[in-house]
């Protein structure tokens, strides 16, 4: 059985959007059939942001988003909750000395609290767990 990893939501919004697939972004999604993806508090919300932008500038219908939320509740995908103090004191910790975004920093710190790999195509949290000694998720794992 393949490791779980934690899946930063810049590789589930590319299942999305066509135009944004990768061999990457499908070899993440192809492991998980044999692995379980863990995401941060705040993922769900961010789904939904990017699908509401996306409608509203038109890339999709509102029956699209409703489409691929169906298919994302389909898949072995842990949302793991987080005390908001913990979003207050340590994660913004975190992104400050990353200079990373309160969200992305959110991912690196499940990554970093749960040992996991990390599945993102965010240059910016890719460099901040390589410093951080988190191994980036491939997708032959």
């Amino acid at each position: 059985m393949s490791e779980n990893f934690v899946i930063d939501n810049s590789v589930v919004m590319a299942w999305c959007f066509e135009d944004e697939t990768s061999q990457y972004t499908d070899a993440i999604l192809d492991r998980l059939e044999v692995s379980t993806a863990v995401v941060p508090s705040i993922w769900p919300l961010e789904v939904g942001n990017v699908l509401l932008v996306a409608e509203r500038k038109k890339r999709l219908s509102q029956a699209d988003s409703t489409r691929f939320i169906a298919l994302l509740t389909e898949l072995p995908i842990t949302i793991e909750q987080e005390p908001p103090e913990r979003m207050l004191k340590e994660i913004l910790a975190l992104a400050r000395e990353h200079q990373l975004s309160s969200y992305d920093a959110s991912y690196l710190d499940l990554a970093m609290r749960k040992g996991l790999p990390i599945a993102t195509l965010d240059n910016g949290l890719i460099a901040a767990a390589k410093r951080s000694q988190v191994s980036i998720a491939e997708h032959n794992c």
